[in-house]
């Protein structure tokens, strides 16, 4: 009887308005360029690491094994919306197109735990970013690993950092 290998999901969520990676802020010291993370990018980026570290228990995924990230922005309804509209955005049908842009929001979580929750992002096989407004803004991160849809012997042969693919020849 085969065991069946099952997918591991992590999901935590940063309270707060949602925030996009910021422009790296250039300094000149001596001659020399020193590059820096905006204060505000930095603040948040913490935020998001501590989120995933109290929330996941320090789960961290396997790099041979590609991962899934659905990453979900919830943004505040603007107090101005009338009460027509925010019905209609806290049902989902009127969706933000505000900043930050969507790429940015992405961005500022995976750099946020990378290191964390996977040993490097290029680990990403598969993402889907969205944005929302409710009463409650917040950003909610699902990631899980994407099995590969091998024999058992060739997961345990992954563990063991001995990979064997019989190639044909061409």
């Amino acid at each position: 009887m085969k065991s069946e290998v099952r997918p591991v999901t992590v999901k935590f969520t940063v309270f707060g308005q949602p925030i996009g990676k910021g422009r790296p802020k250039f300094s000149t010291v001596c001659g020399h360029v020193n590059t820096y993370t905006p204060e505000k990018t930095a603040n948040y980026e913490t935020l998001v690491k501590y989120a995933y570290q109290s929330q996941c228990r320090g789960i961290r995924f396997d790099p041979k094994i590609p991962l899934d990230v659905r990453i979900t922005a919830y943004f505040k309804i603007p107090s101005s919306s009338s009460k027509k509209r925010a019905k209609l955005m806290r049902e989902h049908i009127i969706r933000p197109v505000v900043k930050p842009d969507i790429d940015n929001v992405a961005k500022v979580v995976l750099d946020s735990i990378n290191g964390v929750a996977f040993y490097d992002d290029s680990q990403i096989a598969d993402m889907q970013v969205r944005k929302f407004y409710d009463d409650s803004p917040r950003v909610v991160v699902t990631i899980r690993d994407i099995p590969l849809n091998m024999p058992h012997d060739y997961q345990s042969e992954i563990k063991r950092g001995k990979p064997e693919i019989k190639r044909r020849k061409t």
